[in-house]
């Protein structure tokens, strides 16, 4: 049952902004899957920000793609084959080998998700990594206490959208989102549970962070780094927590990225500023996903998508994260 799979290859390092012809899209013949494997039509793929910098030759949590190689990311499939005992054929499964039509991977390596709970493509955002990595930023990282307030950037994105509903089921008492542009500003109060919007491209963030915050912040959700740092550090309360998820203000930069200039504040303030990953917290899975599962069926925790169709496009999407042309998690279709 050897099936044609295209696959995106990462064919070139990319200096600076990736470029489309540092890809290629290949077509590769799998084999049968052997005892306890698998073979999976990706039905979703997930499409991340942090891929750039294993797009990078450089030592980091994950090791860096290959070159002339397929690229990997989360994906929900099909099971159209299995050698696996535990994985039958027409369960759905989420995996990390996406960006490909097609996977053969063990069974060990893919997680049986339930479409009676959610649309499969959830379990690649609210109910998987994306939704775990807000919980445990909130949760464990930089813990949310009722009445807090709480500042996050990045706040239309993936993890932005879901922090918020997070937040404040831990207690928060106002939420405060940063976003580029008009509608996706507007869209924080009007539809992902934000209180203030702030719209960075205007300008004069620590200004309209302080208009937003007189009271000040007690927690900051940092998925941009750069400025809204910068701006954070100088709004943040006594003993202010910081969750360090992302930077996606410096990921194409070529040349060494200065830190905030007001650093100093965090030793005054007793700041506590914490990087994370989040698969250094799955044993939180087991709290958080009856957790969201409850709050997806409430309708206090809502999925938003922007969605493109065909591996062909894949790249593009990514291209598209990169730029914050998503409004929420960016997922293709095949």
């Amino acid at each position: 049952m050897s099936v044609a799979s295209r696959e995106v290859h990462l064919v070139a390092r990319p200096q600076g902004e990736p470029k489309p012809t540092d890809f290629a899209l290949v077509t590769a013949t799998l084999p049968d899957p052997g005892p306890g494997q698998i073979l999976v039509r990706n039905d979703w793929l997930s499409v991340d920000p942090y891929m750039r910098g294993r797009m990078n030759d450089v030592k980091s949590y994950m090791p860096p793609f290959g070159l002339g190689a397929p690229m990997q990311g989360g994906a929900v499939g099909t099971v159209v084959a299995s050698g696996a005992e535990n994985v039958p054929v027409g369960a759905t499964v989420s995996h990390f080998l996406g960006w490909r039509e097609y996977a053969v991977l063990d069974g060990a390596g893919a997680q049986v998700v339930d479409t009676a709970l959610a649309p499969a493509e959830t379990y690649l955002g609210a109910l998987g990594a994306v939704g775990l990595t807000a919980y445990a930023g909130l949760k464990v990282i930089a813990p949310v206490k009722e009445g807090d307030v709480v500042f996050i950037s990045g706040a239309a994105g993936a993890v932005g959208i879901i922090a918020a509903r997070v937040a404040r089921h831990l207690g928060a008492s106002k939420v405060i989102g940063s976003a580029g542009g008009p509608e996706k500003t507007r869209r924080l109060v009007a539809e992902f549970g934000y209180d203030v919007g702030i719209d960075y491209r205007e300008g004069d963030l620590a200004g309209r962070l302080a208009a937003a915050a007189p009271e000040g912040l007690d927690v900051y959700f940092d998925n941009v780094g750069g400025d809204h740092l910068q701006a954070a550090i100088g709004a943040l309360n006594t003993y202010g927590r910081v969750a360090l998820c992302g930077a996606i203000s410096q990921y194409n930069a070529t040349e060494p990225v200065p830190g905030p200039d007001n650093l100093a504040q965090a030793i005054g303030k007793r700041l506590s500023l914490r990087g994370f990953n989040v698969g250094d917290h799955r044993d939180l899975l087991a709290e958080y996903l009856p957790l969201a599962a409850g709050w997806l069926g409430e309708g206090s925790l809502r999925s938003q998508w922007t969605i493109e169709d065909g591996i062909e496009n894949a790249v593009e999407s990514f291209l598209g994260v990169l730029r914050g042309a998503n409004t929420g998690k960016m997922l293709v279709r095949l």
